[in-house]
């Protein structure tokens, strides 16, 4: 298995499903998840940087077994705004 690091761009949604298959490009190389792929668009947002797993198939894609966010996810990052505008109007 070949991993690769670098900051998410251009996610999107290809097929929707009980596992939709998302792509999105990390530093140019295209890449598709459809494992943990609901996971993923829910920790995943353009310019993140992560770390994932997995290999090249025939069209020179990327596909995604597993992945890591550096930082904070997607989620995090909302539920700290959340917290600090909830804070804020008390």
């Amino acid at each position: 298995m070949k991993s690769l690091k670098g900051v998410v761009s251009k996610i999107r949604v290809l097929k929707m499903s009980k596992t939709p298959l998302a792509r999105f490009s990390l530093d140019g190389v295209n890449c598709l998840i459809a494992a943990h792929s609901l996971n993923f668009l829910a920790d995943v947002d353009e310019g993140m940087q992560i770390v994932v797993a997995g290999e090249y198939n025939d069209r020179k894609q990327f596909v995604v077994k597993k992945y890591s966010v550096i930082g904070k996810t997607k989620i995090m990052v909302e539920f700290e705004a959340i917290m600090k505008y909830s804070m804020i109007h008390i």
